[in-house]
């Protein structure tokens, strides 16, 4: 007997691998944040070399990212995709950003002694 394929996506199963990556990704976006938080945090104590304008950017990439990340989900949810390719990506944009900041300030260094 042939195997019935399925055309329409939302009635495909997400694979275990799916969601180990929807995860995984998620995770780490978590992760990246609560690292910029503690960076940032330092960096307001005195402890950690941070731009002028760390503040400033602070509050000023947030609506970016969460617009851009709505607009993903919104795209795929209006495109059919599985609720784990909706999630991974809202997440996407989110995490540009995250991974980006934590690298950026865990590339500035400690502050101490220096004053």
């Amino acid at each position: 007997m042939a195997r019935k394929t399925v055309s329409n996506p939302l009635q495909q199963q997400a694979t275990l691998e799916d969601l180990w990556r929807m995860q995984a990704q998620v995770g780490l976006m978590f992760a990246e944040a609560q690292a910029v938080i503690a960076l940032r945090t330092l960096g307001a104590m005195g402890l950690w070399a941070v731009r002028p304008s760390e503040n400033t950017r602070m509050v000023s990439e947030k609506p970016t990212a969460f617009m851009k990340s709505a607009q993903a989900a919104m795209t795929a949810a209006a495109g059919g995709k599985r609720p784990d390719q909706i999630v991974t990506a809202a997440v996407a944009p989110i995490r540009r950003r995250t991974s980006s900041n934590a690298r950026r300030l865990a590339q500035q260094g400690p502050q101490i002694g220096l004053r």
